[in-house]
């Protein structure tokens, strides 16, 4: 049976001389891994050798062996092709495409999760400044979790539920506690990162992320990362870039 869908890809493998294995993001089907044949011939019906952030409308069949879908139709858009003009957007990208893969079911869709990936993608190859593709992360990996599930406490503390308050001196990060600790129960946990109060704030709202000083959003996404190591059991593949040497 054929599906058809509008898809980004996550990451790709070659398979063969002429053929590569897949993980696309789909916005109906949630995520599948494909066999594309032939996809680096010159003349496929792919457009060409798929890459990651590759976007567009696909054609597969549902899987038939080793729980590969077949990839057979992909016509490729050239919509994140600025993308890898900038090296720190790039690795954003890749490292939002990695979270996405290690954290979501196959064939569990997220519609929503698909929009998020393709407005960040849009939003940090617009825009040229390193504090602007930080704040995009950061946002969209609260997305990520969100909409997993498996969102961060954020409003208040997370083991006494104090309201969060710009009026606190300072703030931890807990992947043990599961999000923000404040001033009072911060010797409960081993597990934490301080964060200021300007860093805090943005995680408690957002929309504030991008207002934030570089210092700040370097900070939140070290804790950030150190959860996703803790999810995970192992750092993300791209965490040593983002990590100060």
């Amino acid at each position: 049976m054929q599906e058809k869908d509008l898809a980004i890809c996550l990451r790709s493998v070659n398979y063969s001389e002429t053929s590569q294995v897949v993980t696309l993001l789909t916005r109906e089907h949630g995520k599948i891994a494909c066999i594309a044949k032939g996809s680096k011939r010159p003349k496929s019906a792919m457009d060409g050798p798929i890459e990651p952030f590759s976007f567009g409308p696909v054609v597969f069949s549902t899987p038939k062996e080793e729980g590969l879908a077949s990839l057979n139709e992909f016509l490729q858009q050239l919509r994140f092709r600025p993308l890898r003009q900038n090296l720190f957007a790039l690795n954003c990208g890749l490292l939002a495409a990695e979270l996405v893969e290690s954290f979501t079911e196959t064939c569990d869709p997220h519609k929503g999760l698909f929009d998020a990936l393709v407005h960040f993608l849009d939003t940090i190859q617009a825009r040229k400044q390193k504090n602007a593709h930080l704040a995009c992360l950061i946002e969209f990996e609260l997305t990520l979790l969100n909409e997993i599930g498996i969102g961060p406490v954020v409003q208040q503390c997370a083991n006494c539920s104090a309201v969060f308050s710009s009026r606190w001196k300072y703030a931890y990060f807990s992947s043990e506690a599961e999000g923000l600790v404040c001033p009072g129960c911060e010797n409960s946990f081993v597990d934490k990162t301080r964060l200021d109060i300007t860093a805090a704030g943005g995680l408690s709202q957002t929309t504030h992320l991008s207002k934030l000083p570089q210092t700040s959003l370097e900070t939140l996404h070290k804790a950030m990362l150190g959860h996703f190591t803790a999810l995970l059991h192992r750092p993300p593949k791209l965490a040593n870039f983002f990590l100060p040497r």
